[in-house]
Order: C-alpha cells, then structure tokens, then sequence
C-alpha cells in the first residue's frame, strides 16, 4: 500500500511538473490608447469600446495566425508627455501594434516612439495633417484629415453665412488650432474674411470675457476648433448672455457628452464628421452586437474597430506581425472592414474621405 502510495505521489508530481513546464499559448499584444480619464474620456471611452469589441471577434473567430490577441489599454490623459510614456511601456510589454492615439497632440509624439521601437501605429481619430505628413513607416489612420474636414467646413460657412460676422476660436492644441487654421483657409479662399480670430485657454470654466468680445463685435457665427468640453461651456455662455449665434465645430462634437454640458444651447449646432458608420451596410453586425450591449458605438468605436480589423487583415495576409512587413502589406491592398473598404495612400492616410455636415436637435445629433 505504501509502495502503490508512493508511485501515485510520484506520478501526480510528474503530471503538475510536466504541465508547469508546458509553455502557455503564444499570444499577440496590441494596444489601444486614448483618454481614459480627464476632460476626453467619452472618446477614450470608445477608443477602448471599439478596441475590445474588435478583439473579442478577432479571437473568437480564432484570431491572427493561430494566435488569440491580448489588448492593453494605454491612459494618455491627451496629455502630450504622458502619450510618450504610454509608447515606452507598449514597448516594453513588446506589443507590437496600437490603435490609438485620440488626441493629435497624443499620437504624434508617440508615433515616433512607436518608429524608433518597431511598433505599427493605426490611430482612429487624430486628423492633424502632420501626423502623417512628418510621420515615419508605422503611421496610419481609419479617419480623414483638418485640411479635409476645414475645406468641408470653410466653402460650406463661406456661402451659407456670407451675410454673417463670423469669430473663428481655437484652442492652441494641434487638434484644435490645426482644424480652425484649415477652416479659415478655406473660408478667406472662398472669397469671405473672419471678424475675429481668437485663441482660448483649455480647461477654464468661465469664458464670459470671450463671450462679452464676441458680443460687442456683433459676432452671429463661431467657428470653434476644440474639445467638446470648452465648446460646450463657450456656447452655453453666449446663449446666456443673450447672444443669438451659430456654432460650427469638428469631430470632436460627435459624443453625447456634448449635449450634457450645452442642454438646450446646444440647439442648432453644426459639425463636421463623416458619413455616420452605424448606418453602412457594412458595420451593421457589428452595430448590433454593441447595442445589444447597449453600447451606442457613436463618434470613433467604429473606427477604432476598424482599425484592429484592417491590421489583423494585413497581418494574415502578410502571414506575419512583423510590424515593417505588415505596412508594407497595408499599404497594397484595400481592406474590407466595418467602415466599407479602406485603401491607403504613400503617407498612411486614407484614399477616401467623406465628411459631411451633422446638425444637434433635441440632444441628438444626425446628418443634415
């Protein structure tokens, strides 16, 4: 009995060492990045939606090469400094794609981390120009550009409100100044001048001294390049100030949360975004396992899924996640994906851009 003890001790320790020294699955690590907290953290919000719904379908349909994808999530506050860090620790962890960052001001300083360290960068939302024009081998978008969106935005202002005095605001950030410089390009090339052009400081509460400026030089349209947050405030602060004016904005108006801070003021905005992605053919499944959820995939979850989807085509493809071989793929070819087909040109961008204008009512907005 003891001897028979003895052996089944011997071959239990056996089983727990032989299984303790099996290697684990061989995972692939992405990453996503964005402002998961701070003032941003409804985009960062569906950065990280977007990312993991994209994962989850990837790797149960089996995943990339045989591998399942593990994803980390990157908090860069759309703080310039912090993104940096972000990049070092992706790095260190050997991921070897993101897809992110949000804020312009985020992904290009980490672009370039990303270069120097061998890591394929897709961000869903940054349409600062210089993200690739000055970018290296690794930079890629699922969305358009600030030269794009202001030209949409700069010819529409100039004919539909040439009567109007028209104040043009910014504020300072590459997203935000990179957008309001197109769309005032734009506007004097279409044959009308500004009234006033003004930069605002992010993160205040009051702005009732831009407010009072704009109303005693008789402004009826603003142009603000900014976040929804300060937008929000601003226009909230002319209404009650009695000021009867049109707010234009950019993509970064398109989350829900920009109604929560303007309530009724919010009325009437207008704003620049393509063509809504939750309505094409293409991303209908996709649509319905967010709602199902009750995830509204709004602003950038669907281009942050895309994202994911387009480089795990181009890894499969290039039968390898070698980020400088799966470039190089992504770059050839165009990708079915939850947007329609994306094609990219030398630079990284996409082919096709096709921003259009979207009106709020009642604390919804939809395509005029």
């Amino acid at each position: 009995m003891l001897k028979r003890t003895l052996l089944a001790g011997a071959a239990s320790l056996a089983v727990a060492l032989t299984l303790a020294a099996a290697p684990a699955r061989a995972q692939i690590k992405i990453g996503t990045a964005g402002p998961i907290t701070g003032s941003n953290a409804s985009f960062g919000a569906q950065l990280k939606q977007g990312a993991e719904q994209a994962v989850a379908d990837i790797n149960a349909r089996g995943g990339v090469l045989g591998k399942k994808l593990e994803l980390t999530v990157g908090d860069d506050a759309c703080d310039p400094k912090q993104a940096v860090s972000v990049a070092n620790n992706f790095a260190s962890n050997k991921v070897v794609f993101v897809a992110g960052h949000f804020c312009s001001s985020s992904s290009i300083p980490a672009s370039k981390v990303y270069a120097e360290e061998g890591i394929l960068q897709i961000t869903p939302a940054s349409t600062n120009p210089a993200f690739t024009d000055k970018g290296g081998w690794n930079t890629f978008r699922t969305c358009g550009r600030d030269d794009q969106q202001g030209k949409v935005a700069g010819e529409y202002m100039a004919k539909t409100f040439k009567d109007a005095k028209i104040a043009v605001l910014h504020d300072n950030s590459a997203y935000g100044k990179g957008l309001a410089d197109e769309t005032k390009k734009n506007l004097n090339a279409s044959g009308k001048t500004e009234a006033m052009y003004a930069a605002y400081v992010p993160g205040e509460k009051d702005y009732s001294a831009l407010v009072s400026r704009m109303k005693s030089e008789g402004i009826t349209v603003m142009y603000i390049g900014g976040y929804q947050t300060e937008t929000g405030l601003i226009i909230r602060q002319a209404k009650e100030q009695g000021m009867k004016v049109t707010l234009v904005g950019g993509d970064a108006l398109v989350t829900n949360e920009f109604w929560q801070i303007t309530g009724e003021s919010g009325e009437g905005t207008l704003m620049t975004f393509p063509s809504d992605p939750r309505k094409r053919p293409t991303a209908a499944a996709v649509v319905k396992e967010f709602t199902d959820k009750k995830i509204d995939p709004e602003g950038y979850v669907l281009y942050t899924y895309a994202a994911v989807e387009i480089w795990a085509k181009a890894a499969t493809k290039a039968g390898t996640t070698d980020p400088k071989k799966v470039a190089e793929v992504l770059r050839a070819g165009t990708w079915d994906s939850v947007l329609g087909p994306i094609s990219y040109d030398s630079k990284g961008d996409v082919k096709v851009s096709d921003y259009v204008f979207y009106v709020w009512h009642a604390g919804k907005y939809a395509e005029m």
